[in-house]
């Protein structure tokens, strides 16, 4: 667990323990952030207790696997979004629950690999508007959340960029491996769908006039700013998935023209071949004919073996079927 509070936009004291936060939740000036790691169900009952939050916000923590979103309650939001993570090469989002309260920001980690030493370090690098309170808090954690979002969209548009090039080489990279790319960035990306998309909704509730919860706050331009990189990132997203489908378009267009083209070769080779074949069998006859016996038959044959294969050769390649 980690905490923090904050006194009329002043860091006041760091890591105090659960049990003084009812000592400091009830006084307007003071803004406080607790970070929770895997608590358990009675330590969120405990702590919705002392902050007052909803049954049903504490029951969403518990059961995880959430969709991105933003629900508002009388006296609090909960908040569920996703920082982007990697297990290896195995894209593994990490949910964080967010209660937001007057006075408190909570966040409930279910992933231990979820570090938020970035999110403190924006914190401690806009001191200006820490005056702001909690929504400053929220403004520094969401900020860092789409930042990461944006970046990973970014990379997995490069990614792309970088195969559709291995489409259009000379010598294209293996079948195999440029399919099992491709098939890996279609995951990734669908996925990212669900973690990306409904952050527009999200920040829909948050700016929403009629809410109240930004109004007549400083802060509602840097939350604007925000939305701006949700708006980026969802595009970004939208164009990838235009991308990766044209790819695999274009990626059967070629395996049907590389199919086509191997089978009018082979084919062309397989004319040529029986021309050989029919005038080698027809002098092979067990019957009298012009030549037989003689050796101007062996010469006959072998001419018109080589002149039509020569001709047919020609004729094919100057249709491009060889």
């Amino acid at each position: 667990m980690r905490t923090r509070l904050y006194r009329d936009g002043r860091l006041e004291k760091e890591n105090f323990p659960l049990a003084e936060v009812s000592d400091h939740v009830s006084d307007h000036r003071n803004a406080i952030w607790i970070d929770l790691c895997r608590p358990t169900p009675e330590e969120l009952t405990a702590l919705g207790d002392e902050l007052g939050l909803h049954e049903l916000a504490v029951e969403d923590v518990l059961a995880d696997h959430q969709r991105p979103k933003a629900d508002v309650y009388a006296n609090h939001l909960f908040i569920t979004v996703y920082a982007m993570r990697f297990d290896g090469d195995r894209f593994a989002p990490a949910e964080i629950d967010v209660f937001v309260t007057e006075t408190a920001l909570v966040t409930v980690r279910l992933d231990p690999a979820v570090d938020l030493d970035e999110v403190v370090r924006r914190w401690d690098a806009a001191p200006a508007l820490a005056a702001n309170g909690v929504l400053f808090l929220l403004h520094g954690l969401l900020d860092w959340v789409v930042d990461g979002q944006l970046e990973l969209v970014l990379d997995l548009d490069g990614r792309a960029e970088d195969l559709e090039e291995e489409l259009f080489e000379e010598r294209p990279a293996d079948a195999r491996e440029v399919q099992r790319k491709m098939y890996e960035l279609r995951k990734t990306s669908a996925h990212f769908r669900k973690v990306v998309m409904p952050m527009r909704e999200l920040f829909g509730t948050l700016l929403h006039r009629d809410q109240g919860i930004l109004r007549g706050s400083q802060m509602m331009p840097y939350y604007q700013d925000v939305y701006d990189h949700v708006q980026r990132t969802a595009e970004l997203l939208e164009s990838l998935r235009d991308l990766l489908a044209n790819m695999r378009e274009t990626r059967l267009a070629q395996q049907g023209f590389r199919l086509n083209q191997i089978m009018k070769r082979l084919t062309g080779w397989a004319a040529i071949i029986a021309v050989p074949t029919a005038i080698t069998g027809f002098y092979g006859q067990n019957v009298p004919f012009p030549g037989s016996g003689q050796p101007v038959g062996f010469w006959m044959s072998l001419v018109l073996v080589s002149v039509v294969s020569v001709a047919l050769y020609v004729v094919f390649k100057k249709n491009d079927w060889l």
